[in-house]
């Protein structure tokens, strides 16, 4: 059973830095995650930061909701518009939460939100999922036009390993589906394959080409901010050995899916770790 919880906060935007270096300010809609089991996807680095402990309880067990976040980011936005730092500004929406949970349904505070952006857009805006509730939020994304990036994460092009590390996640041909129509719906739309988990590369390639307009590998190693520590900390290293895929667990496990893909797809349309999620121009990357 999930704890959902409301709360007001005192702002929208965070200033961020650090591994989003690219991006003036987080947009989180939400704390927690109820992605996954009740103990969350096995390998989430948000579970091991402070944020983990908002609330008693496991982390994947609880879900807060910023329950006043669209009147803050409208006042914010406005702010910077004033002050002429909106059309520099890039937004990452959300780099410790999913901004589609599934409270997000009833919720409507990512939409309220988008519906703000919408009307005061940002230089970029990029969103980060999981989840095909995006698809209910396509008339808004098109709105935003050029000014925004959806980020799909897919960790695997195989049904059978993203059963095994998230059996609660949606399917990989649902999410494949998702990035599709996001794509002939005129939105950029890139494939997050963060942390990267076993696959097949040609395969994979294959399905990147026909979905999404430029791809970001990630691994556990380069994107876990710790090179490595915290995902092992995390017990990444044992899982996979129970799972039978003590091979994918390395440095350099990714260098032949990034070889398949960009044979496939042509070096500008796949990118890596922070440089990848830090390329905020979807013209230079086609």
């Amino acid at each position: 059973m999930r704890l959902y919880l409301q709360r007001n906060v005192s702002r929208a935007l965070t200033p961020t830095g650090g591994f989003l270096r690219g991006f003036a300010f987080s947009l989180n809609s939400y704390v927690g995650c109820a992605f996954g089991d009740n103990d969350g996807c096995p390998f989430c680095y948000v579970r091991a930061l402070p944020v983990a402990h908002a609330v008693e309880g496991k982390w994947g067990s609880w879900v807060i909701a910023k329950i006043n976040l669209p009147e803050l980011l409208r006042c914010e936005l406005e702010l910077l518009a004033r002050n002429d730092k909106l059309q520099r500004a890039a937004v990452f929406m959300s780099s410790a939460t999913d901004p589609y949970q599934g409270i997000e349904r009833r919720l409507c505070i990512t939409r309220a939100a988008l519906c703000s952006l919408a009307d005061r857009p940002p230089y970029r805006l990029l969103v980060q999922t999981r989840s095909p509730l995006i698809e209910r939020d396509i008339d808004l994304l098109g709105k935003l036009g050029s000014h925004v990036i959806v980020s799909l994460t897919i960790e695997s092009n195989d049904e059978r390993v993203r059963r095994a590390f998230t059996p609660t996640s949606p399917s990989v041909s649902r999410r494949l589906a998702c990035a599709r129509r996001l794509r002939e719906a005129g939105i950029f739309t890139q494939l997050a394959i963060a942390p990267m988990l076993p696959n097949d590369p040609v395969q994979f390639a294959a399905l990147a080409d026909e979905v999404a307009d430029r791809v970001i590998i990630d691994t556990y190693f380069d994107g876990d901010g710790s090179g490595g520590r915290r995902s092992r900390a995390l017990g990444m290293r044992e899982l996979h050995e129970r799972l039978g895929y003590a091979e994918w667990f390395r440095p350099g496990a990714e260098r032949e899916l990034m070889a398949a893909m960009r044979s496939r797809l042509g070096p500008g349309r796949v990118l890596f770790s922070r440089d990848g999620f830090n390329a905020i121009n979807p013209a230079r990357c086609r």
